[in-house]
């Protein structure tokens, strides 16, 4: 016996009680019903402008993997789900979901939808996208998001051929998913840019078809790629063809790459952007009291956390008391009132309080010199150092932005301070920058994580296999790696939170991330943009959004 998609939703809220709410859907203005009338807007014009700092790293959704991509994908594609102005799951490209008793299959019948060249979206662009993603040699970071389809772990390992995919388009609009194991978040995974389909025809004939805008970018979603100045600019449209069309407003949205916080805000201040900061850009730290002084600033806690990474294999970062050493030393609360100033949280954990409570407090003290020097002596001694002048050199590196430049000196200055430890500073541009993150060629690297979905799991399972995607610090741990498999079949809710926990108090023993703040994000609007929807992960969606 099969479920419908709207009984096993109100069964899926029930399974995810135990969790905290992570803030949900949040619209950056209340959801006001206007009437007929207010929706009547054809003399206003619906063309928004941002800045989203930089170039992103890929316009591909089996190979984006960081916010500013994801940030365009959002607008531009469309999954089997969308998560809704109140940050729950809907249908979306699907329109009827069915879940099977042992919550282990599901079956997805699509809508009539078309792709932004007039191709209808067909189940086989989903199981061709989630192969593609999985396949090794595409080198996808975010591949192991389709680790609970059924083989798709084996298959990314090189250890399973793709046809063994627990996915199968039964015909051109019905799907059906075959899981690894009861993933109660399923629905919100299939919002997820990973979980978007791909033009199969489009992409079998040109295997560079997300590298520029033109004919060959297809996507599905509300709006389509129009322009792609590289390093300048990006213009998206709406999609005429998009199924929910009439519930799209903004007519053109630029998304300019200017990665400097000032001149944001000048542009804002000048009428020639809608939007200032976060999450599409970055508002500079200087001003934010100002803005907030005079009530224009808008602060929204966000699951997410804002940390230090320490290239595990490369001396003396490779001593797990040195890395404790380095996180135990420093000060979050002066870097979030002194430097950030927009309302962050320090962290001594790696999961938002939002979805762990306890972590408000964290797992150790804030500033604690004298346990920091206490690891520091342990470390050199277990690395036959007799003095801290004697540790290899260390590099702090950074993506190119004056709020991390200020973060690292700073927290270079409180590692010389405290610890006597001499640390050079490294910045590369985005792009440059996190390619070379995932190639290991770092020491410290400044990193952050924005929750994909509501659960615990996704701040945890990056870390679970060495060559993991986004595993950045090349760290494993047989214990905490069995926790997070035994987790993913644990049905009982308050078992699997405390496996969850005890597989980050492993974590933060061992200190592959040294956390340092919880995320809010932070910005100015035009007052007459309205329904921009930032939700409790950081994320956003233009799709409701409209000038009044």
């Amino acid at each position: 016996m099969k479920k419908r998609f709207s009984i096993f939703f109100s069964m899926l809220l029930v399974m995810s009680l135990f969790l905290a709410a992570c803030g949900g859907g949040e619209k950056a203005d209340g959801d006001k019903d206007k009437g007929k009338e207010g929706d009547k807007k054809s003399d206003v014009p619906q063309e928004m402008r941002v800045n989203i700092n930089s170039e992103p790293f890929s316009l591909h959704p089996g190979l984006a993997n960081d916010s500013t991509s994801g940030g365009v994908l959002l607008q531009t594609f469309e999954g089997l789900t969308r998560i809704d102005k109140d940050g729950k799951p809907q249908p979306a490209m699907a329109e009827d979901i069915e879940v099977s008793d042992d919550l282990t299959q599901y079956t997805f019948k699509l809508r009539d939808a078309k792709w932004t060249n007039g191709d209808p979206v067909k189940a086989s662009d989903f199981v061709y996208a989630w192969k593609w993603a999985l396949d090794p040699a595409n080198q996808s970071q975010y591949a192991y998001q389709l680790y609970y389809v059924k083989g798709g772990q084996a298959i990314n390992e090189g250890k399973a051929k793709p046809e063994t995919l627990g996915v199968e388009a039964k015909d051109e609009k019905t799907l059906v998913v075959t899981l690894e194991n009861p993933t109660p978040y399923f629905l919100e995974l299939t919002a997820f840019y990973t979980y978007f389909p791909v033009n199969e025809k489009v992409a079998t004939a040109n295997d560079k078809w997300y590298t520029e805008a033109g004919d060959d970018y297809v996507s599905n979603g509300p709006f389509k790629l129009s322009e792609w100045a590289h390093q300048d600019k990006i213009v998206i449209e709406k999609n005429e063809d998009y199924w929910d069309a009439d519930a799209v407003s903004l007519t053109k949205v630029e998304m300019f790459m200017i990665n400097d916080p000032n001149t944001e805000l000048s542009m804002f201040d000048n009428g020639e952007l809608d939007w200032a900061g976060s999450p599409f850009g970055t508002l500079p730290t200087d001003a934010l009291k100002q803005l907030k002084d005079a009530g224009n600033l808008n602060i929204k806690p966000i699951a997410g956390t804002y940390w230090y990474k320490f290239q595990t294999e490369k001396p003396p970062l490779n001593n797990k008391n040195i890395r404790k050493a380095l996180a135990y030393a420093i000060d979050r609360k002066a870097v979030v009132e002194n430097i950030t100033q927009g309302g962050q949280v320090p962290a001594m954990a790696i999961v938002p309080p939002s979805m762990i409570k306890e972590n408000d407090k964290g797992y150790y003290n804030d500033k604690d010199v004298a346990k920091a020097k206490e690891f520091l002596e342990t470390g050199l001694k277990e690395l036959g150092y007799k003095d801290v002048s004697e540790l290899p050199p260390i590099t702090l590196s950074y993506n190119t932005s004056e709020a991390h430049q200020k973060i690292a000196q700073a927290i270079q200055d409180m590692w010389k301070k405290e610890l006597g430890v001499e640390v050079t500073l490294d910045n590369a541009e985005w792009a440059v920058y996190i390619d070379k993150m995932h190639k290991g060629d770092y020491m410290v690297g400044r990193m952050g994580w924005l929750g994909d979905f509501n659960d615990p799991i996704n701040f945890l399972e990056m870390f679970r296999d060495k060559n993991g995607g986004n595993n950045d610090t090349f760290w494993e741990n047989a214990e905490y790696k069995q926790l997070l498999i035994d987790s993913q079949k644990e049905g009982d809710a308050d078992k699997r939170l405390e496996m969850l926990k005890k597989a980050e108090s492993i974590f933060m023993d061992e200190m592959p991330v040294a956390p340092i703040y919880f995320y809010t994000n932070v910005w100015v609007k035009n007052d007459k943009l309205k329904d921009v929807v930032v939700s409790g992960l950081g994320d956003v969606q233009l799709k409701w959004a409209k000038f009044e």
